[in-house]
């Protein structure tokens, strides 16, 4: 179940961070609100994961779970550039997050 929580976690970290770019620097009020609400959940979800998964495992999963979402969004919502350095890179993170479960 803290996996499940910890994924969870991930999640809402990616909703947060694709949320800034709705916010326009914190000018729209209700994108504003939801990337807010989305951190206090992401935050809040990390900290009961944590209550039985080691911290640097745990840590290390949710970002890169954010990282390779936001990565993966901002090629799809944004036009961001999907070379195949970045997405070769973004495999090697996938990798580490399967590792580190793996080895938890």
């Amino acid at each position: 179940m803290a996996w499940f929580i910890l994924l969870l976690a991930g999640l809402f970290e990616i909703a947060w961070a694709i949320g800034l770019k709705y916010t326009e620097g914190f000018t729209r009020p209700w994108p504003t609100l939801g990337t807010v609400a989305a951190m206090v959940a992401s935050f809040w979800l990390l900290g009961l994961a944590l209550k039985s998964l080691p911290l640097g495992t745990a840590y290390a999963v949710w970002v890169g779970v954010g990282a390779v979402g936001t990565a993966v969004l901002g090629i799809v919502l944004f036009d961001e550039p999907a070379t195949v350095t970045r997405l070769v890179s973004l495999g090697l993170i996938v990798a580490g997050i399967v590792g580190l479960k793996l080895a938890a």
